[in-house]
């Protein structure tokens, strides 16, 4: 099949483990996505907390045909094939003027999955800029294993608070500016960060977790992943089903169940507190 991103960007993702800035949507069509996210937020009353921000293409039809659209699949292909499954999606959304931050970290070490040909699709549904915390990636840290420690810091986004105590050269971050509409691609290995919200806007990205069928999970018996392209001929996730409407009860029923299994390695070892914050309910 041919390729949709040209050389110089499969160069880039081979060499680096990233490659960015892809263009993905057009202005109207992210504004209607930022609108759609937005305008559910506004009905229940509060933002996306707790597992709603996770595989929440399981609760909302607009997010489950996002990581079906062809113009993230595509580039996606060129790096692992035309058999795709969803993993997982994660809204990261930083307030204006807040400390949330990212610590450097690396993905495959506590996701459990045994594949180094796992591509993340962060698309940007507000600016992502130095400012508003923009993703920071050091240049191929995809090829080493680096040391974790978790610090359980508030602040810090992630679960754990899981932090490279060794190996990054902040000299050499690139940092992943980009504006609405636009996507990076990131291998599971790659050493990435972000630092807090000093715009005045929030920052809103989409983190679509993509993997070729062989993939296996490694700390639980049973996990679920949405077939998006192509065939699964392995069978080592259950396929998750689409919504037909938003909060349809069946899928519903169905994220609670891949979301407790989820809490049951992903955060295991979480303090309470931290664990407690994504157990708060998806309605």
């Amino acid at each position: 099949m041919p390729r949709t991103l040209n050389n110089l960007q499969i160069a880039q993702y081979q060499r680096d483990g990233f490659c960015f800035p892809i263009p993905a949507f057009s202005s109207a069509e992210v504004g209607d996505l930022r609108r759609q996210l937005e305008t559910f937020e506004t009905q229940q009353g509060h933002p996306l907390q707790g597992t709603q921000r996770i595989k929440t293409s399981l609760l909302l039809t607009w997010m489950d045909r996002l990581i079906r659209d062809p113009r993230i699949l595509d580039p996606v292909e060129d790096f692992i094939g035309p058999n795709i499954l969803c993993w997982g999606v994660h809204f990261w959304i930083k307030e204006p003027g807040t400390a949330e931050y990212v610590s450097w970290h690396q993905d495959h070490q506590y996701w459990g999955l045994d594949s180094a040909e796992i591509v993340t699709s962060w698309v940007a549904l507000s600016p992502a800029t130095v400012e508003s915390g923009c993703m920071r990636m050091q240049p191929g840290s995809h090829q080493v294993h680096l040391p974790h420690h978790d610090t359980y810091n508030k602040a810090n986004m992630l679960t754990r608070g899981q932090t490279i105590t060794a190996g990054i050269d902040e000299a050499k971050a690139v940092d992943i500016v980009l504006k609405p509409g636009e996507m990076s691609l990131h291998n599971v290995r790659i050493a990435h960060a972000s630092g807090p919200n000093r715009s005045v806007d929030r920052r809103i990205g989409v983190a679509i977790r993509y993997m070729p069928p062989q993939t296996r999970q490694q700390l639980a018996e049973w996990d679920s992943a949405a077939l998006v392209r192509g065939e699964d001929r392995y069978g080592h996730f259950v396929h998750e089903p689409s919504p037909s409407r938003d909060f349809d009860p069946a899928c519903v029923a169905f994220h609670e169940k891949t979301m407790a299994n989820l809490l049951s390695f992903l955060y295991k070892d979480a303090a309470g507190q931290r664990k407690a914050e994504y157990q708060e309910t998806t309605a």
